[in-house]
């Protein structure tokens, strides 16, 4: 019985969806739909190994632990430098997300943009020390791949709880 109104259902809004839907509009449809799925991968989140490397002779001023520290420009979260850890590795215990927020802030020393990769720590409940939220070039949630609200450890391999943030020198910002 339950199938039978269900199949009725179902049957119902597939024939009123075909009355209101040509084959061309269906098919440019799914067109869009799979250009929309191969263009996610480059959307401006990085993925693998985003320790690769940070560059060397890095011109430093000011305190790591300091919300206004110029690598902090788009962090949103617990400095990981007042949890145990540094600012660009995480505190025992905790492991860095797979996914990650990429920003770009000036250095004040040397005048140049530096691509940042803000990786949240995972493992452990949030920190609770040196919380900071700067917002430059943030977007609305509903534009996941350009804010710091979301939680990155949710997309890690285990579904594990947010602990800190880093900011990670990924190279020079090229003109």
């Amino acid at each position: 019985m339950l199938n039978n109104w269900l199949d009725k259902i179902a049957e119902k809004a597939t024939r009123k969806q075909a009355r209101h839907t040509s084959r061309r509009s269906f098919i440019r449809t799914f067109g869009i739909a799979l250009i929309g799925v191969s263009v996610y991968p480059l959307l401006p989140v990085f993925r693998d190994n985003a320790f690769a490397q940070e560059p060397g002779n890095i011109p430093e001023s000011g305190d790591p632990n300091d919300c206004n520290y110029w690598r902090h420009c788009a962090i949103d979260g617990f400095m990981c430098g007042c949890c145990g850890g540094t600012v660009s590795s995480c505190p025992p215990g905790t492991v860095v997300s797979d996914i990650t927020w990429i920003g770009t802030c000036r250095n004040p020393k040397d005048g140049k943009d530096y691509v940042i990769s803000y990786n949240d720590c995972c493992g452990k409940s949030a920190c609770g020390n040196c919380l900071c939220q700067r917002d430059e070039g943030d977007t609305p949630v509903y534009r996941p791949q350009n804010t710091n609200n979301l939680n990155w450890c949710s997309g890690s391999q285990a579904d594990v709880p947010y602990h800190c943030s880093l900011s990670v020198v990924i190279g020079v910002k090229e003109s």
